[in-house]
């Protein structure tokens, strides 16, 4: 029982490190290894939400994902459809995409549904669902007007 062989805790390679110490390849950061544009088609695969919650990951990610400018183009061209005037004047204005589609994301969304009927059917304030509204200008409410009668 005395001979029982006894290992060094550094004779044990880590699971998290490669032979020679340092971080094994299955465990690395995928974008550290890849090129920046293919991190950044990568990324381009997420929607909106999964996106920003991926720039909270790490900051080598937040680098990635607040630097790349096209990321938040293909998101912003979303809500042009719903918001053009609202998002061709934040362009106007020098806004990058990430804060053009910062300040009418949830606009656009609104809209949208507005524009849809989803709440045609709304007799007082109290019948309209929480997060449904937000500051629209006039135009806008114009837009949802006429689709209302046209209905």
């Amino acid at each position: 029982m005395q001979n029982v062989c006894k290992r060094s805790s550094s004779a044990i390679p880590s699971r998290d490190r490669g032979p020679g110490g340092d971080q094994h390849p299955l465990q690395q950061n995928f974008t550290e290894a890849l090129p920046a544009e293919m991190s950044v088609r990568i990324f381009g695969e997420l929607d909106i939400c999964s996106l920003c919650r991926a720039s909270l990951t790490c900051r080598h990610w937040n680098d990635i994902i607040e630097g790349s400018d096209q990321l938040w183009r293909t998101h912003c061209l979303a809500v042009l459809a719903v918001c053009r005037r609202e998002v061709d004047g934040d362009r106007l204005a020098g806004c990058s995409w990430k804060v053009t589609l910062v300040r009418n994301y949830r606009k656009g969304c609104v809209k949208r549904r507005w524009l849809k009927g989803r709440f045609s059917n709304i007799r007082s304030a109290d019948d309209i669902p929480p997060n449904s509204m937000c500051p629209l200008d006039v135009e806008t409410w114009g837009e949802i007007l006429e689709a209302e009668l046209d209905r």
